[in-house]
């Protein structure tokens, strides 16, 4: 008897994960959502709504051909960020947010394929106001997680971010710490930060 109820138990909650990892890749929102909807801003560089965290709306280049990304990508959001706020072009115009780390840089190095410095977590380098913070990749988001810091205390970075999984918090606040000379930001996926030369 127990090993049946612990059987329909597990299958229970696997359909329940199964369903939930379809609704959020297929585009699904209990919200009132339209993709493409604007859900905040920073610097006047507006971050979209973009359904399912697989969901993808068409590529996003510039005037003048510029790849900026996957419509509404976290990736797509960062590069539209830095090509207008900063002017700036990634050398390597393509990839996953878990290709922005370059993992063989040592701290304060130039990351030659985004035309920035790298910084690991933790680092010598305090995180800055406009430096990206990549995320590792998880068992159910292969491709990372690449956002832009929004605001930063002596113990605390506010991030913003598109394509979070919840439209609700574009934003959200991690912990800040130093120690032995070194800034940690208190996350195991994060990576580190890129910044501006």
């Amino acid at each position: 008897m127990k090993k049946a109820l612990f059987l329909l138990l597990a299958i229970a909650a696997t359909s329940a994960l199964v369903i939930f990892l379809y609704q959020r890749n297929a585009g699904y929102s209990p919200h009132n959502y339209k993709i493409g909807d604007r859900l905040d801003s920073l610097n006047h560089v507006i971050v979209y709504y973009n359904g399912g965290m697989g969901n993808v709306s068409g590529r996003n280049t510039s005037p003048d051909g510029y790849n900026i990304g996957l419509k509404y990508q976290c990736v797509e959001f960062v590069k539209r960020y830095y090509y207008e706020y900063y002017k700036h072009k990634m050398p390597n115009a393509y990839g996953n947010a878990i290709d922005f780390f370059d993992r063989g840089l040592k701290d304060g190095a130039l990351n030659k394929d985004r035309g920035l410095i790298q910084y690991t977590n933790p680092s010598k380098s305090k995180p800055q106001v406009g430096d990206l913070i990549i995320m590792d990749a998880t068992l159910t988001n292969e491709y990372g997680h690449v956002v832009i810091v929004s605001n930063v205390t002596d113990d605390e970075v506010e991030i913003i971010q598109q394509n979070a999984g919840n439209p609700d918090h574009p934003r959200d606040v991690f912990d800040l710490e130093q120690a032995d000379g070194l800034w940690e930001i208190d996350h195991s996926r994060i990576l580190g930060w890129l910044r501006m030369r």
